[in-house]
């Protein structure tokens, strides 16, 4: 059977070189410390979770006496976090599906139809990523209290709806697809809307994953637009029930370790999950673009 070869910066036969397996042995150690300061803190919340306060006051140790899951579900019940979830999920599905149809077809009209103008639009679009977000906060508020939409789900969507990288990710996708795809529909007679939903945006499944996970990650930890907006109602989001949680004054630290594990839960399944197809596509749509 045939050897695959390996081409990159580094290749098998540099490693023969003193020199290069030694720059190569500090490349991964360096990698390794990253990955064990990256991931130390969620390691330490989660056992923290497992001591009651008493340990967790006195014991220096990392690891807990015991691991029951008792001190987790009696925090869950206290925090009455079940519909909060709930609500946070109808928030993510719909900040996800606004990411991808929005700033889909914007990204559309910018990479393939390109009218007059467009040049414009996409400088704008480019300047708006120089920008906080934070200073674009006063005026969302104040439109979203005079269109009354307060006490909705729909501004969180829409603020996902209207996000520069996503506009950008899927304009540089777009613009590495066929013409020829794009001139055959036109040709059997579909219309610009019918072009987008049946030919590119199933060609570019790729894309909408990366900008899905991006999406789900951003609006499941977003706090600052859902607290203004959903504060005092019922559809408060688990974000928001943890920070009114941790102002109350019976909460002790142990618990409240155990509630930001509640919070971390979503995003590491969802990493896990799909940890591949980010990488991979995040890695092609760089190259295409």
């Amino acid at each position: 059977m045939k050897k695959i070869q390996h081409t990159g910066v580094i290749r098998e036969y540099d490693l023969h070189a003193p020199a290069v397996k030694a720059g190569y042995g500090f490349v991964i150690f360096l990698c390794c410390l990253a990955v064990i300061v990256a991931v130390f803190p969620l390691i330490w919340v989660t056992l923290a979770g497992f001591k009651d306060l008493k340990e967790f006051l006195s014991s220096t140790s990392i690891f807990p006496k015991s691991f029951s899951l008792e001190p987790f579900a009696v925090t869950w019940n206290q925090l009455g976090i079940t519909k909060n979830y709930l609500n946070s999920l109808i928030s993510v599905a719909g900040s996800v599906i606004c990411a991808l149809i929005f700033n889909g077809l914007l990204g559309y009209g910018l990479g393939i139809l390109k009218p007059k103008g467009y040049g414009v639009v996409k400088k704008l679009v480019t300047l708006s990523l120089l920008m906080p977000a934070t200073i674009s906060i006063v005026p969302l508020f104040m439109n979203i209290q005079k269109l009354g939409l307060g006490s909705s789900f729909l501004p969180l969507w829409l603020s996902f709806g209207a996000n520069a990288m996503y506009v950008i990710l899927f304009m540089q996708f777009f613009e590495s697809l066929p013409r020829s795809i794009i001139e055959a529909s036109r040709i059997d007679g579909c219309s610009q809307l019918q072009t987008f939903f049946r030919i590119v945006l199933p060609l570019s499944k790729p894309i909408c994953v990366v900008v899905a996970i991006f999406a789900i990650n951003a609006a499941w930890s977003d706090f600052l637009l859902p607290y203004l907006v959903l504060r005092g109602t019922p559809k408060e989001t688990v974000m928001v029930r943890l920070f009114k949680f941790s102002t109350e004054q019976t909460v002790n630290e142990d618990t409240m370790m155990r509630s930001v594990v509640f919070s971390m839960i979503p995003p590491i399944i969802l990493f896990f999950i799909f940890q591949k197809q980010l990488t991979e596509n995040s890695v092609s749509v760089g190259i295409k673009g």
